[in-house]
């Protein structure tokens, strides 16, 4: 973040910081080629520039997301927000610039049968009990393989969400999750408390294989060696499996199958917030509470029924 804010706003004296002033550096984050704002282009050599820099000059028009523009505001507002507590200035001026609200992506998810098929299929695998928290929990990617055994109570049947693992900066790194809500806790049915047994006892059996090459991380979720998992690999492990099912859906959408299932289910929507850990009620209606048309249709013929003339 600190390559878009501080060459744009570091030399801005905190107490005159204006409402305009991150107004225009949000219009710039929006528009301006990033390829060349980074100095990417201009730092290749002549013969190989591609964009901006390059004669003539041809925009590769690289530009940032609305949810990065949106998470640049956000870090710039709670960065602000943190020096009123302080009393190093006396409002928020981030607070008075909106943002646009970027439109996510829904994926269309697995239906009951699909789901099973899935289950079904990597019940042997080595990180099924991944897909098993993932379809029954909702857990995002970065929460499963974030996850330690010692927030893990199999006998109690309860769970911590406390990091997510990212790569930040190049490296792999424990983070705190994506939301306040997200660091949570998750009561567990007996059919997760059953696949992480089990992959506790095969991961006990590759540890005692890689002997002195085992890392101990205390991760749920590991390599052979037990060092943490890189997380476009668990992506990369799901493609041959949704190739040899016939699924077309992203690891991602297997939370969005969590969540339209239990809504569909009439679960109501705070608690299957609060199971996932989305930030807002809203978020959970907006992105996922999408019904397929054969639904729309049973809904609407089950109105009709209600309403008809006798």
């Amino acid at each position: 973040m600190n390559a878009y804010i501080v060459p744009r706003l570091g030399k801005k004296k905190l107490a005159r910081l204006s409402a305009k002033d991150v107004r225009l550096f949000l219009d710039w984050a929006r528009q301006a080629c990033q390829c060349c704002a980074q100095g990417q282009d201009a730092a290749r050599q002549s013969g190989k520039r591609r964009c901006c820099a390059a004669k003539p000059k041809r925009c590769c028009e690289r530009r940032l997301s609305p949810r990065m523009v949106q998470y640049l505001h956000a870090v710039l507002r709670n960065a602000l927000q943190h020096a009123v507590r302080e009393e190093l200035v006396q409002r928020n001026v981030a607070k008075l610039v909106p943002v646009q609200t970027p439109r996510y992506r829904v994926g269309r998810g697995l239906s009951v049968a699909e789901a099973k098929k899935l289950l079904a299929d990597v019940s042997d695998d080595r990180l099924g009990a991944a897909y098993v928290l993932a379809l029954y929990l909702g857990l995002r990617r970065g929460e499963l393989l974030g996850l330690h055994w010692s927030d893990v109570d199999l006998d109690q049947g309860s769970l911590e969400i406390r990091t997510a693992l990212q790569r930040v900066d190049g490296a792999l790194t424990l983070t705190a999750p994506k939301t306040r809500r997200s660091e949570r806790p998750v009561p567990r049915p007996a059919v997760c408390v059953e696949a992480l047994r089990r992959h506790r006892e095969h991961q006990a059996v590759e540890r005692k294989a890689a002997g002195e090459r085992w890392k101990e991380t205390g991760l749920v979720f590991t390599t052979r060696l037990g060092t943490p998992i890189e997380p476009r690999n668990l992506n990369r492990h799901f493609y041959p499996i949704r190739e040899r099912l016939g699924l077309e859906v992203r690891f991602h959408d297997l939370r969005h199958t969590c969540v339209t299932l239990l809504l569909g289910l009439g679960i109501p929507p705070h608690i299957v917030r609060d199971i996932v850990g989305h930030s807002a009620l809203d978020v959970t209606m907006n992105i996922y509470a999408h019904a397929e048309m054969t639904e729309k249709r049973a809904a609407l013929d089950r109105l009709g029924s209600l309403l008809a003339m006798e």
